[in-house]
């Protein structure tokens, strides 16, 4: 009866969604934020100052890396 939505996200380095791929595959918490450019060579953009659909890339790339499976083993 409902139709499936996909979204697609930016998954630029830096990125919402690439820093919730990153911080779940390195064992951070869930925090979302990004990077204006490069992650960790611009400007960190925290989660008051980003908007819903930001927050929503962020949380899918958490998510989906989290349901891959796939974590850094130290």
């Amino acid at each position: 009866m409902f139709k499936e939505i996909t979204l697609y996200h930016n998954q630029r380095h830096g990125g919402p969604y690439d820093r919730g791929q990153a911080d779940y595959y390195y064992g951070r918490d869930y925090s979302p934020h990004y990077f204006t450019g490069d992650s960790y060579n611009s400007t960190r953009i925290e989660l008051v100052d980003m908007s819903a659909q930001e927050i929503v890339a962020y949380t899918a790339g958490y998510r989906d890396q989290e349901a891959s499976g796939d974590k850094k083993e130290y």
